[in-house]
């Protein structure tokens, strides 16, 4: 059998399957409305806008048979995949545009490490959390995902408590720069998703270097996804991820939808 003849069969396979039910699409998706959280930063620094819908007509006057939007919003708002040029490391790789789509999609390495996460809001997976992860379930797939799963997304309704901040700053889990360095520089991994509102630690500007996940992983042309729900549903391999941002030239990034094929019964 050619492999053109094979993946047509492989590809019909899937189709199958997921009509039968056999393969659950699970969306990682949060909602995007004006209560969104997004990330703030201290004030000397330019801030991305909430998301907002302006209506241009609703079965009136304006528009007596649609309805429709206008909306605003920026690049890093929401569950958003970050380009390589969202960085300085990375400011003459790809800007989303220019991602190929056959990077946009790919195999699921899903770390838990929610016990860690509720007992310290500021943990940070290292490499050998890393190391042990791969001991138990083989190595960090090519061309995947690498998923940090810490249950942040519970509080993702509520942006105080999804922000953490108090006196010393925010505080959310993220990666040692060591295991940032280690993703970047030692797998073929195509990029980093999280729950949280960022790929880093709500404390990385105290980290060396500081935001690490930005600086080593888009500096290495790899990917972020953030703000990602229901990664309890993905078993630690075995999913396959898409992740869908809007190809805007230029830019630095895009709100995205991001969804799992998952076999069904497979947690």
């Amino acid at each position: 059998m050619s492999d053109v003849t094979s993946a047509e069969a492989g590809l019909a396979a899937v189709a199958g399957q997921l009509a039968a039910g056999a393969i659950e699409v699970v969306d990682l998706t949060s909602p995007l409305h004006a209560g969104t959280p997004v990330l703030r930063l201290p004030e000397r620094f330019g801030q991305t806008a909430r998301f907002a819908l302006e209506e241009i007509s609703r079965f009136d006057d304006r528009g007596p048979g649609w309805y429709w939007n206008n909306f605003r919003t920026g690049e890093h708002t929401g569950t958003h995949f970050d380009a390589p040029n969202h960085w300085i490391t990375g400011k003459d790789l790809d800007d989303v545009s220019r991602v190929p789509a056959q990077r946009l999609a790919g195999p699921a390495a899903v770390v838990d490490r929610t016990a860690q996460t509720e007992a310290d809001p500021s943990y940070l997976l290292d490499v050998p959390d890393l190391l042990a992860w791969q001991e138990e379930h083989g190595a960090l797939p090519e061309n995947g995902w690498l998923l940090y799963r810490t249950g942040w997304s519970r509080y993702a309704d509520d942006p105080e408590a999804f922000a953490n901040a108090g006196e010393g700053g925010p505080r959310t889990p993220g990666l040692t720069p060591a295991a940032a360095r280690y993703l970047a520089e030692e797998t073929g991994i195509l990029g980093l998703g999280v729950e949280t509102v960022g790929t880093d630690a709500g404390h990385a500007a105290e980290l060396e270097p500081p935001y690490p996940c930005h600086s080593l992983l888009l500096g290495a042309g790899k990917y972020g996804l953030t703000q990602l729900r229901r990664l309890d549903r993905l078993p630690a391999t075995g999913a396959v991820v898409i992740a869908a941002p809007l190809p805007i030239v230029g830019g630095s990034g895009s709100p995205c939808r991001v969804l799992a094929l998952v076999p069904a019964g497979a947690r």
